[in-house]
């Protein structure tokens, strides 16, 4: 795509999301617009408000941002570009003056929370927890006199809120925590393969029968693209119903992920291609011989020989 001139990311300023939009080159000059939710940022982009959106989609502690698998299975049009990995810590804040004992309330997205529980168990234990919509936002109500009286927030909150200071930095449980970012624009021709990519999809299973769920996995297996990320999601119309989100390894040009994606479209009733990207760390896919492109090709080849009476080498 060209140079985005829009982009949407999860806000207010000074989310993780928005330093995500650090690691993409030619955004110098793009206006970045901060929204209330992954759906809105993601809706902007299908209907063209928005040239592409930055969202969270896994984190290495909680795991898959829900709301952004359902958002991305939900909205039409949409492709991911690249995949981004931030390294996520946090720091306890509060206005100017407070002590660590006038805290009775602590506002925090709950993905802050839960990796911050080691500590806030040993520091301040008992201590109530107000969600709140983001990181940025926790501080940012501490400063009107909410309920809270501190906040789990960025390490660079006071770039963007006045009137707080650190009671406690570096305290997630996990210091090696990240959270990996799609950048989603829409829908295209995917790109060149690199050797070292991913490929994203939606799948639904045909039925709730016994050995679908294995049906579903064995178009893969017996291609030798491996799955790094698998999760049900209820696809909502009743119950028992999934939908199933996946990253499999490789690119939608390399012939064994197209076979597989080709097995998908003739078991499933619903294959949703999220697109084809380099992975964010860079790491090449180990192919063996048999599932190569040329493995393919030669099989091909031994096929169109055979229907058209020629004799087997």
């Amino acid at each position: 795509m060209s140079q985005p001139r829009v982009v949407t990311f999860l806000g207010p300023r000074g989310t993780f999301t928005e330093a995500a939009l650090e690691q993409v080159p030619g955004l110098e000059d793009a206006e970045r617009v901060p929204v209330a939710n992954v759906a809105e940022a993601l809706t902007a982009v299908a209907e063209g408000r928005s040239d592409a959106a930055m969202i969270a989609i896994e984190n290495s502690i909680e795991g898959g941002v829900t709301a952004a698998q359902d958002a991305l299975a939900a909205i039409p049009g949409l492709r991911i570009l690249s995949e981004h990995v931030v390294s996520v810590n946090f720091s306890l804040v509060a206005p100017a003056g407070t002590r660590l004992e006038d805290i009775t309330v602590i506002a925090a997205h709950p993905v802050a929370w839960a990796q911050c529980t080691g500590w806030l168990q040993r520091e301040l234990p008992g201590r109530a927890h107000l969600p709140a919509a983001s990181n940025v936002t926790a501080a940012a109500e501490l400063v009107g006199g909410g309920a809270a009286q501190a906040a789990l927030s960025t390490p660079t909150i006071g770039h963007w809120v006045d009137g707080l200071e650190v009671l406690a930095d570096r305290i997630g449980d996990n210091a090696d925590a990240v959270t990996r970012f799609l950048f989603v624009g829409r829908a295209g021709a995917p790109g060149e393969p690199t050797g070292a990519d991913k490929t994203s999809l939606v799948v639904e299973l045909p039925s709730d029968e016994a050995g679908m769920l294995l049906d579903m996995l064995e178009q893969f297996a017996t291609r030798g693209v491996n799955l790094s990320l698998i999760q049900s999601r209820p696809i909502g119309d009743r119950l028992g119903r999934y939908r199933f989100v996946m990253d499999a390894s490789g690119h939608i040009r390399d012939e064994r992920v197209a076979d597989a994606l080709l097995g998908l479209k003739r078991f499933s009733p619903k294959v949703t291609f999220l697109g084809s990207y380099p992975r964010a760390d860079g790491q090449r896919s180990e192919v063996e011989r048999r599932y190569t492109d040329a493995s393919f090709e030669d099989a091909r080849d031994w096929l169109r020989g055979l229907l058209a009476g020629e004799p087997e080498q």
